[in-house]
């Protein structure tokens, strides 16, 4: 009933736009996703959802016989990397902080800290011990539909299950709400790319990571696949000391942030929202963000044309065309001969 007001919504939202009927629409019902994407009339799809679901959905599209983009958002753990100095300074705030970034809207965001690493050290035991604490006092939180809270449910039997990750707390996982969990795993999973540690438990749940030092802090990092963000919790004399660590994050997200949280997403020019798979199936385009449209773009060159066969927007005549760069200065010219 929720998703058919909101559907509603957008389509009388449409209309006030002037926009053509058929832009919008919304299909209910299990199974939609096969017989939309092998289609002809679709061009390109846009998905988000398991990594299982959007790899079985690339894998239609280019068995097609016209094979088409697909821009799949699958999967992300989005690690916090909290730094010594910081967590010297504000480890209270930073437990409080990330805790409720972790259960904000009951976990379920793309960009949910699925992740929580730092170096070895009592500090950084305080910091979980009280980052267990707000969890524990976490009210339970009703998720989007009951099958969400299944899958929530079923994740945490997989970590509750594993010889290397231990639960260090969180109330027991019972009734129809999603509670708050925190567990802790050992760094030579991240190191060997244990499948189950990269695996997003889509709720208000994350895994912490202590690295016995910066060598296998480095380690652990490598090991990690793609993501939509990483995160960096620290003061000056911190991102001195680990500047390594930019040049290495840049290789496996979309977005880095400094002191804030992931679920923090501005819908923005600058927004970059995908990141290398599995987090998304290209890497290129971004989900959230005013460039978000240039995926279901297709690009058309005008060479040598006539003013008059051009399409209208590109003439220049027209007051709000294109601009370009001509010997060093901005012409207000859209085409000069050429487009």
């Amino acid at each position: 009933a929720t998703a058919d007001l909101v559907g509603c919504a957008i389509e009388r939202a449409a209309a006030r736009t002037g926009m053509p009927k058929g832009v919008f629409n919304m299909v209910f019902g299990a199974g939609v996703g096969e017989p939309l994407v092998k289609h002809p009339a679709i061009q390109a799809v846009g998905f988000t959802g398991s990594l299982k679901g959007g790899d079985a959905l690339c894998r239609m599209a280019a068995e097609r016989p016209q094979p088409i983009p697909v821009f799949a958002e699958m999967s992300s753990i989005n690690p916090v990397i909290v730094l010594p100095g910081a967590l010297a300074k504000r480890g209270e705030a930073i437990a409080r902080e990330l805790a409720g970034s972790v259960c904000l809207g009951a976990g379920q965001f793309c960009t949910n800290p699925g992740l929580v690493i730092g170096l070895q050290s009592p500090a950084y035991t305080q910091l979980l011990k009280n980052l267990g604490s707000h969890l524990d006092q976490q009210a339970g939180q009703t998720m989007l539909n009951a099958g969400g809270l299944r899958s929530y449910a079923s994740g945490l039997d997989h970590l509750h299950a594993h010889d290397g990750i231990v639960h260090l707390a969180g109330q027991p996982q019972t009734g129809p709400q999603a509670r708050a969990q925190l567990f802790e795993a050992e760094a030579r999973l991240l190191v060997e790319s244990d499948p189950l540690l990269q695996e997003e438990v889509f709720g208000p749940t994350t895994v912490a990571v202590q690295a016995r030092d910066e060598v296998q802090l480095r380690s652990a990092l490598q090991g990690l696949r793609g993501q939509l963000t990483a995160t960096l919790i620290g003061e000056p004399e911190d991102f001195a000391a680990f500047a390594w660590l930019v040049p290495l994050l840049e290789e496996k997200v979309g977005r880095i942030l400094v002191n804030g949280y992931p679920t923090g997403v501005e819908v923005c020019d600058a927004m970059v929202h995908g990141g290398p798979y599995p987090a998304t199936s290209d890497a290129r385009g971004t989900s959230v963000g005013t460039l978000a449209i240039d995926r279901f773009l297709r690009p058309v060159c005008y060479q040598n044309y006539p003013q008059a066969l051009l399409p209208e927007p590109l003439r220049d005549s027209n007051p709000l065309g294109l601009r370009r760069l001509v010997n060093g200065q901005w012409s207000d010219k859209a085409i000069e001969g050429q487009s």
